[in-house]
């Protein structure tokens, strides 16, 4: 689908705000999981789909992911590429909530602070992480970088 030079200059304004929301989503998501890594590997072990053996390497690499992806996102440096890797979280914490949903865990979702009783999983956490896929894709396929770091250091795509 080719669009005209107005077009994905207004789909690449329209994406500041959603690169800063998503990736201030992110941020704040890391922070917790950093500070109390865990709280953070108890959550992710209640989920029952890693190995045990992987529950505190991904309770320890996971967070700092988040981190840096929403920080490089919100400053538009490689965009696409971490667009990419937070449709990629988003898509596989979506698939472990599902899961955990279809078990009839009662749990919290480990998304922000794990202890958190607003943080329970159920309908509502899957609508949300559905709407942050829908920004992490809009980011990735509609938003070409020029505001940004990106178009700073000409690494803007260029269309055709």
């Amino acid at each position: 689908m080719a669009f005209g030079e107005r077009t994905r200059r207004a789909l690449a304004l329209i994406g500041i705000p959603v690169r800063v929301y998503l990736g201030a989503v992110f941020i704040s998501a890391s922070l917790y999981k950093i500070l109390v890594p865990y709280e953070f590997a108890l959550n992710i072990a209640t989920y029952q789909i890693l190995p045990l053996h992987l529950v505190n390497l991904t309770a320890i690499v996971l967070p700092w992911l988040e981190l840096i992806t929403g920080v490089l996102l919100i400053a538009g440096f490689w965009t696409k590429e971490n667009a990419l890797l937070i449709l990629g979280m988003m898509l596989m914490f979506t698939i472990a909530l599902t899961i955990a949903l279809a078990r009839g865990y009662e749990m919290t979702c480990g998304c922000f602070a794990s202890r958190e009783a607003a943080d329970e999983i159920g309908v509502g956490t899957l609508v949300r992480d559905l709407f942050w896929i829908a920004l992490a894709a809009y980011a990735l396929f509609l938003d070409d970088g020029r505001y940004g770091l990106d178009r700073f250091l000409g690494r803007r795509r260029q269309h055709a």
